[in-house]
């Protein structure tokens, strides 16, 4: 092993408005107190209850990605497991996301965009 996953970065523009939509589908604590962390201006990280660590960088220029436009690419997405697909879903509607692609019914998936753009999956579990 060479190095240990410290945290996923996602650029923005609104860091602490992401950091809170993530912290209301995950749980957490938004910009915990830690040593790693410089929590300096346009930086904000979620420390999750099962450790993970998601951290949100400001970018004025930002431009989302555009599922799935190629020429705009999502560069990466998570998946997020889920027990009721359903419930879910409206959760995560309410909370500011957008349906990207909700399938063809059969499929244990559903693609959504977070506030800024960014590709996210609920998964059944």
């Amino acid at each position: 092993m060479i190095a240990k996953l410290q945290c996923v970065v996602l650029d923005c523009v609104d860091v602490v408005g992401l950091s809170r939509f993530y912290q209301s589908l995950l749980g957490g604590v938004v910009n915990q107190s830690d040593p790693r962390w410089s929590l300096g201006e346009g930086w904000a990280t979620l420390h999750t209850g099962g450790g993970f660590v998601l951290a949100f960088q400001r970018v004025d220029d930002y431009q989302p990605p555009r599922w799935p436009d190629s020429a705009h690419p999502q560069q990466f997405h998570l998946d997020l497991e889920v027990k009721d697909l359903e419930q879910a879903q409206d959760d995560v509607l309410t909370r500011g996301a957008r349906l990207l692609d909700a399938g063809d019914g059969q499929r244990s998936w559903r693609i959504f965009a977070d506030p800024a753009g960014h590709p996210f999956c609920l998964v059944r579990h």
